[in-house]
């Protein structure tokens, strides 16, 4: 048996696919895994240039290939896709190395790629069933709240959910309902803050036909459309205290009239309540009732800002251009590193929202496959020209924890690849890890 044969057998005994291509970019060799992912056989791939067969969407304009010869650093588990025989996008993660003959010379390159798909599926899958498919974290502030919820979806008692404005209130609020006994029923979410009293009353409430000059007929409210269900009032403390009242009434007798009407509906619904103020300062003030801040104030969820759990930044904005992608029909492929550093250091004081501002204002200027420093905002993009990183207010161990916890992620927790990409001894990262306590 010659050498190509042997070396085909060891490639064919790979489960991830792998291609090597020479200096003109035609592929060498293609092992089994990469027939079945790509749905290209060997024998049409070999001598053919890699982009014409490794359809990615990343081939044009970014190929990790490319970029790994030109600067001799090999590229660890980037996720990106490809196009199938079918014409259908496959989530593939892949590697890259430069390719040496026997003297060291480069001759050109090698990639692996490891199909997503059933990944992708199995986590689609698991996280609607967990109700925490719009939520993405893996920070240990977030798995901390992810534990928390089960336990309060079991119960049926008020929840007052606490976080800036951006963190996702709402969608936690919807998790909390999916989980819970009630979720056959509806959810109903209100703005408090968006209505005044007079028009608030009637939304939760209804009303009655001929209560004022336009009710022509009977309307019902938030609270009968939430029967059975939950109702989530959002901004809970831009509310009057006449208002106050009226909902501590509801919660305590479990009736409430229609306006116009005279006779006592009977409700049952479970009461979230969110608010992005501090409500135990509101109460000292005497601007916030006691009384209803301890009936709604039951169970409490802190949700963390964004600044506070910084290794979930690049997490999400792959979300996002995975969602922008989708929605706007194209191929963004990431984001540079350059980009990613700057999101890094940036406070986001408009949390999760502020981000996916931030990506969809990229992808109304991103014309290739990556996003560059010019295609974000202005306040982001002024900040990054100038190298004036902004990362006042964190210590130094809260920047190497940071850069380590990132490059974990990017790994899929892969320590000697990490420790690769940082430039430093495996054996340094993983003492840093232990010290810093880092959860892999």
């Amino acid at each position: 048996m010659c050498s190509a044969d042997i070396r085909d057998v060891v490639l064919d005994s790979i489960n991830d696919g792998v291609f090597t291509v020479d200096d003109q970019w035609r592929i060498t060799s293609f092992n089994r895994a990469a027939e079945r992912i790509t749905g290209v056989g060997r024998d049409e791939a070999i001598g053919k240039p890699c982009c014409e067969v490794f359809r990615a969407n990343i081939c044009e304009s970014a190929c990790a290939l490319r970029e790994t010869l030109r600067t001799g650093r090999p590229i660890v588990n980037r996720a990106i896709y490809i196009l199938g025989a079918q014409n259908n996008r496959v989530p593939i993660s892949i590697s890259t190395a430069v390719f040496r003959d026997a003297e060291g010379n480069v001759v050109g390159g090698v990639e692996t790629f490891r199909d997503l798909s059933l990944v992708e599926e199995l986590r689609k899958e698991l996280d609607a069933g967990l109700g925490f498919a719009d939520i993405v974290g893996r920070s240990r502030a977030m798995r901390q709240v992810f534990e928390l919820i089960p336990r309060i979806a079991e119960s049926d008692s008020s929840v007052l959910i606490e976080g800036a404005s951006g963190t996702g209130k709402e969608l936690f609020a919807r998790a909390i309902h999916n989980l819970s006994p009630r979720r056959k029923k509806r959810f109903v979410a209100v703005n408090c803050a968006a209505l005044p009293d007079t028009l608030l009353e009637s939304e939760l409430f209804g009303y009655k036909a001929g209560a004022f000059t336009d009710a022509r007929k009977d309307k019902p409210g938030r609270f009968a459309l939430a029967d059975g269900g939950t109702i989530f009032l959002d901004e809970i403390g831009d509310i009057s205290p006449a208002m106050q009242a009226r909902l501590l009434r509801v919660l305590q007798e479990r009736t409430y009239e229609p306006l116009g009407g005279v006779e006592p509906i009977e409700t049952d619904i479970r009461l979230i309540a969110a608010t992005n103020k501090d409500l135990a300062k509101l109460v000292k003030k005497g601007t916030f009732r006691e009384d209803f801040f301890y009936r709604i104030n039951v169970v409490r969820l802190k949700l963390p800002a964004l600044r506070d759990r910084r290794e979930d930044i690049p997490l999400l904005a792959e979300h996002f251009i995975a969602k922008f992608n989708r929605l706007q029909g194209k191929d963004v492929a990431g984001m540079s590193d350059e980009v990613l550093a700057r999101l890094m250091e940036h406070d986001f004081p408009g949390n999760v929202r502020e981000l996916e501002n931030v990506i969809e204002h990229a992808f109304v200027l991103c014309r290739g496959a990556m996003i560059e420093i010019e295609h974000l905002p202005p306040q982001l993009r002024g900040a990054a020209d100038e190298r004036s990183p902004n990362l006042a207010g964190m210590t130094l161990r809260a920047i190497e924890r940071l850069m380590i916890v990132d490059a974990l992620r990017r790994n899929e927790g892969n320590r000697t690849a990490a420790a690769r990409q940082l430039d430093i001894n495996p054996s340094t990262l993983f003492r840093k890890i232990k010290s810093l306590e880092i959860e892999t």
